[in-house]
Protein backbone atom coordinates (compact mmCIF):
# COMPACT_ATOMS: atom_id res chain seq x y z
CA UNK A 1 0.00 0.00 0.00
CA UNK A 2 1.33 3.43 -0.97
CA UNK A 3 2.02 6.09 1.61
CA UNK A 4 -0.35 9.06 1.66
CA UNK A 5 0.75 12.20 -0.14
CA UNK A 6 2.28 14.88 2.06
CA UNK A 7 0.19 18.00 1.68
CA UNK A 8 -1.36 20.58 3.98
CA UNK A 9 -4.49 18.44 4.37
CA UNK A 10 -2.73 15.30 5.60
CA UNK A 11 -3.87 14.27 9.07
CA UNK A 12 -1.15 14.54 11.69
CA UNK A 13 -1.83 10.95 12.74
CA UNK A 14 -1.18 9.71 9.17
CA UNK A 15 1.88 11.92 8.87
CA UNK A 16 3.62 10.65 12.01
CA UNK A 17 2.67 7.03 11.32
CA UNK A 18 3.83 6.99 7.70
CA UNK A 19 6.70 9.50 7.87
CA UNK A 20 8.53 9.05 11.20
CA UNK A 21 10.95 11.91 10.43
CA UNK A 22 7.99 14.30 10.57
CA UNK A 23 7.89 14.27 14.39
CA UNK A 24 11.40 15.66 14.69
CA UNK A 25 10.99 17.98 11.70
CA UNK A 26 7.81 19.56 13.04
CA UNK A 27 9.17 19.88 16.58
CA UNK A 28 12.18 21.74 15.18
CA UNK A 29 9.68 24.12 13.54
CA UNK A 30 7.96 24.64 16.91
CA UNK A 31 4.96 22.47 16.04
CA UNK A 32 4.07 19.90 18.67
CA UNK A 33 2.61 16.90 16.87
CA UNK A 34 2.63 14.34 19.68
CA UNK A 35 0.79 14.77 22.97
CA UNK A 36 0.97 12.11 25.69
CA UNK A 37 2.47 9.66 23.21
CA UNK A 38 -0.37 10.04 20.72
CA UNK A 39 -0.52 12.21 17.58
CA UNK A 40 -2.57 15.37 17.91
CA UNK A 41 -5.80 15.59 15.93
CA UNK A 42 -6.27 17.65 12.81
CA UNK A 43 -4.35 18.41 9.68
CA UNK A 44 -0.84 19.66 9.07
CA UNK A 45 -2.30 22.99 8.00
CA UNK A 46 -4.27 23.33 11.24
CA UNK A 47 -1.19 22.51 13.33
CA UNK A 48 0.80 25.16 11.45
CA UNK A 49 -1.98 27.74 11.78
CA UNK A 50 -2.02 27.22 15.56
CA UNK A 51 1.57 28.49 15.50
CA UNK A 52 0.60 31.46 13.32
CA UNK A 53 2.33 30.19 10.19
CA UNK A 54 1.38 32.12 7.07
CA UNK A 55 0.07 30.36 3.97
CA UNK A 56 3.55 30.76 2.47
CA UNK A 57 5.16 29.27 5.59
CA UNK A 58 2.81 26.28 5.40
CA UNK A 59 3.63 25.81 1.73
CA UNK A 60 7.34 25.83 2.57
CA UNK A 61 6.89 23.29 5.39
CA UNK A 62 5.03 20.96 3.03
CA UNK A 63 7.69 21.35 0.31
CA UNK A 64 10.53 20.67 2.77
CA UNK A 65 8.78 17.56 4.07
CA UNK A 66 8.20 16.26 0.55
CA UNK A 67 11.90 16.74 -0.24
CA UNK A 68 12.92 14.91 2.94
CA UNK A 69 10.50 12.07 2.20
CA UNK A 70 11.80 11.77 -1.36
CA UNK A 71 15.38 11.51 -0.09
CA UNK A 72 14.39 9.13 2.68
CA UNK A 73 15.94 11.44 5.30
CA UNK A 74 15.01 10.82 8.89
CA UNK A 75 13.35 7.45 8.40
CA UNK A 76 16.51 5.66 9.43
CA UNK A 77 16.64 3.79 12.73
CA UNK A 78 20.01 5.47 13.22
CA UNK A 79 18.53 8.97 13.36
CA UNK A 80 20.19 10.81 16.26
CA UNK A 81 18.09 11.44 19.34
CA UNK A 82 16.72 14.89 20.00
CA UNK A 83 16.92 16.50 23.45
CA UNK A 84 13.44 17.92 23.93
CA UNK A 85 14.61 19.78 27.06
CA UNK A 86 16.57 22.10 24.78
CA UNK A 87 13.55 22.89 22.61
CA UNK A 88 11.44 25.99 22.98
CA UNK A 89 8.01 24.40 23.34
Amino acid sequence: MAKPEINKNILIEELVNEYPFSVRFLMEKGIRCIMCGEPIWGTLEEACQEKNFSDEDIKNVVEEMIQLADKGDGDSKEDPKMDVKEMDL
